[in-house]
């Protein structure tokens, strides 16, 4: 799709109330495999990439949030083209908020899957991870730490990702994986600029997350309720801070995945479906399908519940 420049996404079929499913930093439409296709059966299911991520190249446009925050708002306008539930995950959980708080009326309901959101005094570091995004940030550095992380190739390079994103990565199904190393094979061929679009929103990211204030008021203009999926697990964005985000609203419910790391749509997509899809069928995404119960499977229900509010 032409958006100011080539855009891709990802039509999973269904029909009635659209379902956009936004991934996170360093993610692509393919992080919503597992899941895509049943819930399908609640509306027309479209998972975009963002600018300089997956096949959507750069190409000159900013691949910032500001950036992608503009792509999405003309994708909803001209692809979508009526009200939809936003499901986004990590960075995608941000970008989601943030096309709720300003345009209200192209968002009809929302589910936050990890959101990257400011960190809990309460929320403990993860060493690894804050090397990484404290070496990104750092100018200069932060070329040379992404280009290392990709040193030995596709494979080690999308094996070396699920096991920083995932509590236990084997559980992520192989086809999956595969097609995972094939768009970064793909991706290899970009040339620099799938490392500088990388740490444009990586910086990016962590700048609308460090301006607390902002962060909080545009969260107050959210006018929608929201479902947190969260694993408890996950080492980029930890519960404690995920927790501290949904007792801000009274309005939202967290729900916590025991054993379960950053990309639950991935790792448990029986009990993650089980979770999302009796809320979206119940927060305006029309019938027509069967319920939300066909689309998981009962005996493997989510091991902690967390409700707020």
């Amino acid at each position: 799709m032409d958006l100011g420049g080539p855009a891709h996404y990802a039509d999973f079929g269904g029909a009635g109330h659209p379902i956009v499913l936004l991934h996170g930093l360093g993610g692509s439409h393919l992080n919503w495999l597992a899941v895509a296709p049943r819930l399908a059966r609640l509306g027309r299911v479209l998972a975009p990439d963002l600018l300089g991520h997956g096949r959507t190249r750069s190409l000159g446009r900013p691949a910032t949030v500001d950036g992608n925050l503009r792509l999405l708002g003309r994708f909803l306008e001209e692809v979508v083209r009526e009200p939809a539930a936003l499901v986004g995950n990590s960075m995608g959980g941000t970008l989601a908020m943030a096309l709720a708080a300003a345009t209200p009326e192209r968002v009809s309901s929302l589910v936050l899957v990890a959101p990257a959101a400011p960190i809990s005094a309460s929320a403990l570091l993860d060493r690894e991870v804050f090397a990484l995004f404290a070496g990104a940030a750092v100018p200069l550095l932060g070329g040379a730490v992404v280009r290392w992380r990709r040193r030995n190739g596709p494979e080690r390079l999308v094996a070396d990702s699920l096991e920083l994103v995932c509590a236990d990565a084997r559980r992520v199904p192989e086809d999956i994986v595969e097609a995972h190393v094939e768009l970064a094979r793909e991706r290899a061929e970009y040339g620099p600029a799938v490392v500088r679009d990388f740490l444009a929103a990586e910086r990016s990211l962590v700048a609308k997350l460090v301006r607390r204030r902002r962060f909080r008021e545009m969260v107050a203009r959210v006018r929608l309720p929201a479902l947190l999926v969260q694993g408890e697990r996950d080492r980029l964005v930890r519960v404690e801070t995920t927790r501290a985000l949904a007792a801000s609203r009274s309005d939202w419910r967290l729900e916590v995945m025991a054993d379960v790391g950053h990309l639950p749509q991935l790792e448990a997509p029986e009990p993650f479906l089980g979770l999302v899809a009796p809320w979206l069928d119940g927060a305006g995404v029309p019938g027509g399908g069967p319920p939300p119960e066909t689309l998981a499977h009962p005996e493997q229900p989510p091991r902690e519940r967390q409700p707020v509010g």
